[in-house]
């Protein structure tokens, strides 16, 4: 049946065809999973099944950059396998996901992205890549990064500069992670809060008794997001490798993105549809099982304006992405935290509602147009991943993946009509403009008014390609310049760095014998001349003085017993004058 739906041709007839930079009024011709012909008039086969789009939108499908599907994280089970969370995804207008492969420390990286590529091939139901994450660092990760990129199709990985003793990397390491993604042609994803004051900052807030949900909040405070992310851009500028920092949730950290790309900075970054929507006081409401199912990593944030403020840097392009970061749990499984806000476990689901959400709270509101919404939920994805114009747009040639939106109907979010895993929705209630009418999938016609027609593991893994030029085109630019630079002798006056040595004669003069005090630390052993004669135990100095030794003694003779002692002074007017204060 998947095959014979593969091999549809189908007419979508009359609607507006949305791409990120343009709309036009158009039809759109497809077979054998490929779209053939965008225009008016077009001259079509017979035989092909007809959709009549007429006042509708005709959109890309969506690209959900992160989900979780399948796997345990902090001792608890994720509530959707990549059957039902891809089923989700495609009944909500998302016609690709990007899973994250998380390898325990120590453990190998091919190891875990083997068995999750096992686990998907057999019941995704949609196209699907897989990020890696680099929770450890040594020879041997860097020789898996190598051939994850050449031998299976993977162009990303995701580092944490939280999760202190599970997945922190040191700056160090990060560092080095991030210059082995530039020589590979990998994206550097990375999570960025400050995971040692977080770790302390949950140790006081235990010890203050806060034990509930609202700690999350008080312990990763936005000033240790907003500093992460700073040290993460800088950490990548040194090490000339563009970064994409995932999971921005706050006003500041969203500034520190926007000042790096005014600088020239190649800065890309996401946030989810909770932080673009929600604030932290649900951390304080008096249910605890509702505050628990807000947990999510940054944690929502207490200020109010948060929301609309991160929806509109999504609309100005500071915020180049919005994904879902769907990992849904059960209150029951949130219940493992529920003496220690620590141990309840970090996600929330949203992989089915994120089209329709952003919809509402973006292009409803003014936020964004509908072209916009086209790249912040589809073709800017596309373009970071490598991914464009296969994906994200709709124009002869590429896949078949495309969403008839109805922007006028509505429908109002509940857990009690959801497809994706969970007991909790974040957005119950919520009455969305925005509804997917039809999502076709690599020409396959897999939901329409509701009714799912795809098979269990008809998906496929979709390999990326290296060196996407959205971020490595700048980059390769600029280390030309760099090289021209460091050859040519007029370099100094370029503000670009370009590093030279200094050309000079070497120092001929004496050198200093090395200090006792400094031999320990430098390994040395006695220098010549310097031993003790005779063993008479002597210490003997040379070049500082050994601040350890003292002259003052509070017993016995003094160093200055032969000054003559002085009478006592009354001093009748003391160096400043009198003091006519109460003191």
């Amino acid at each position: 049946m998947a095959a014979n739906m593969g091999s549809m041709r189908i007419l979508i007839k009359g609607g507006k065809v949305v791409n990120d930079d343009f709309t036009q009024e158009a039809d759109v011709y497809i077979e054998n999973g490929i779209i053939q012909q965008v225009g008016k008039e077009l001259m079509i086969p017979g035989g092909a099944k007809v959709i009549d789009a007429s006042g509708k939108l005709v959109l890309p499908g969506g690209i959900d950059t992160s989900v979780h599907l399948q796997e345990t994280f902090m001792n608890a089970s994720i509530q959707d396998d990549f059957y039902s969370g891809t089923k989700a995804a495609l009944m909500g207008g998302t016609t690709m996901v990007m899973g994250l492969v998380l390898p325990e420390q120590h453990c190998s990286l091919l190891d875990a992205y083997e068995k999750c590529r096992a686990q998907a091939d057999a019941k995704a139901c949609c196209d699907y890549a897989l990020h890696v994450g680099v929770t450890w660092w040594g020879p041997k990760v860097r020789n898996e990064m190598e051939t994850l990129v050449r031998e299976h199709g993977v162009n990303s990985f995701q580092m944490f500069m939280a999760y202190k003793d599970m997945m922190m990397l040191r700056d160090s390491e990060l560092y080095q992670t991030l210059q082995t993604c530039k020589d590979i042609g990998a994206i550097a994803r990375v999570h960025a809060e400050n995971g040692e004051l977080v770790a302390e900052s949950a140790k006081e807030a235990l010890d203050l008794g806060i034990s509930g949900p609202e700690g999350i909040e008080i312990s990763r405070p936005e000033e240790l997001e907003s500093e992460a992310t700073h040290r993460a851009v800088t950490i990548a500028n040194r090490a000339r490798c563009p970064i994409y920092l995932v999971n921005v949730s706050s006003m500041s950290a969203g500034d520190m993105i926007a000042a790096a790309k005014m600088q020239g900075k190649v800065v890309h970054a996401e946030t989810t549809v909770a932080h673009a929507v929600l604030n932290g006081m649900q951390y304080y409401h008096q249910d605890w099982a509702h505050a628990a199912a807000h947990v999510i990593i940054p944690p929502l944030r207490l200020d109010p304006n948060t929301p609309s403020y991160l929806m509109g840097l999504l609309g100005n392009d500071t915020l180049s992405v919005v994904a879902s970061e769907h990992r849904p749990f059960t209150i029951k499984q949130r219940a493992l935290g529920k003496e220690d806000f620590t141990k309840i476990p970090h996600g929330v689901a949203g992989v089915q509602d994120r089209m329709s959400v952003i919809w509402e709270r973006g292009v409803v509101t003014g936020k964004m147009d509908e072209n916009r919404f086209v790249a912040v939920t589809s073709s800017n994805a596309a373009k970071i991943y490598n991914l464009y114009p296969r994906k994200g747009r709709i124009i002869p040639g590429a896949d078949a993946d495309l969403v008839v939106w109805d922007p006028d109907a509505t429908r109002t979010i509940s857990v009690s009509t959801q497809v994706q895993g969970g007991d909790f929705n974040l957005y119950e209630g919520l009455r969305c403009h925005g509804v997917p009418l039809v999502t076709i999938s690599r020409g396959r016609l897999v939901c329409e008014n509701g009714v799912f027609m795809c098979a269990e593991g008809s998906g496929k893994f979709y390999p990326q390609r290296t060196f996407p030029d959205y971020l490595y085109k700048k980059m390769v630019q600029r280390e030309k310049v760099l090289f021209i630079l460091y050859l040519s002798p007029l370099a100094s006056l370029f503000q670009t760095q370009a590093y030279k040595g200094v050309v000079r004669d070497p120092y001929s003069g004496d050198v200093a014998m090395v200090a006792n005090t400094m031999k320990k630390e430098l390994g040395l052993g006695p220098i010549d001349g310097e031993a003790n004669k005779g063993g008479s135990g002597i210490r003997v100095h040379q070049g500082v003085r050994d601040l350890h030794e003292s002259s003052f003694s509070l017993s016995g003779s003094q160093v200055d017993d032969h000054i003559p002692k002085r009478s006592s002074a009354r001093i009748l007017a003391p160096p400043g004058g009198r003091s006519s204060g109460i003191w």
